[in-house]
Order: structure tokens, then sequence, then C-alpha cells
């Protein structure tokens, strides 16, 4: 279990840095390593939205120092979201571990084509 703890630091280090630096908030590496160290699905993404709270809340003041936070916009987005994440835990209990992994991949290169094809 230590060796798991240590493995948990160093990615959450890792995530720390990806998160703030692209906005991505760090779930696409966290939850992928969670479940591969044994973790379900359900599991892994509700442990993984309560370490991206602590590692939003820090690079939300960093960026804060730095001006680079529209307060209005994120606020907004922010509501829309409150409204919407209460909707993705319910759905998310009807899906095995390995269903969400093809959905969750497949949400990545979605995501990883619309940027790389982008001008």
């Amino acid at each position: 279990m230590a060796l798991n703890y240590a493995i948990f630091i160093i990615s959450g280090f890792i995530v720390g840095v990806a998160a703030s630096f692209t906005g991505l908030d760090g779930g696409f590496l966290m939850v992928p390593l969670l479940v591969a160290l044994g973790y379900t699905a359900q599991k892994a993404v509700g442990t993984s939205f309560l370490a991206i709270l602590i590692i939003s809340v820090s690079a939300l003041v960093a960026h804060s120092k730095l001006s680079n936070v529209d307060y209005r916009v994120a606020f907004a987005l922010g509501m829309g979201g409150i409204l919407g994440a209460q909707i993705g835990p319910h759905l998310l209990v009807h899906i095995s571990t390995a269903s969400f992994k093809k959905i969750f991949a497949f949400i990545l290169l979605g995501l990883a084509a619309y940027l790389f094809l982008q001008k």
C-alpha cells in the first residue's frame, strides 16, 4: 500500500502540472491510472473528482494571481456544470468498467483528433 501512495503523490504532481497548464482537469490522466490500479470505473471517477477539486483550487489561486480568470464566464459555466454533474454519476452506475474504458478512450481520441486537426 505504501508504494501506491508514492505513486499517487507522484501522479498527483504530474496531474497538477498538466491540469494547471492545459485546463483539462487531469481526470483524463487520473482515471485511467486508478482503473489500472484496480479501482472500478465508478470509484476511480469519484476519487478523481475529489483530487481534481483540490488541484483545481490550487490552480485557480495560481491563475488568479496572474489575472487569467474571467469570473463571470467561470460562474456561468459552473452553474451549468452543477446541473450536468448531477446526471453523470447516475449514468455511470449503469456502465461496467470495461464499457467505461471504451467510452473514455473514444472521448479522448475524439478530443485528440479535434485538437490535432484544428488550425
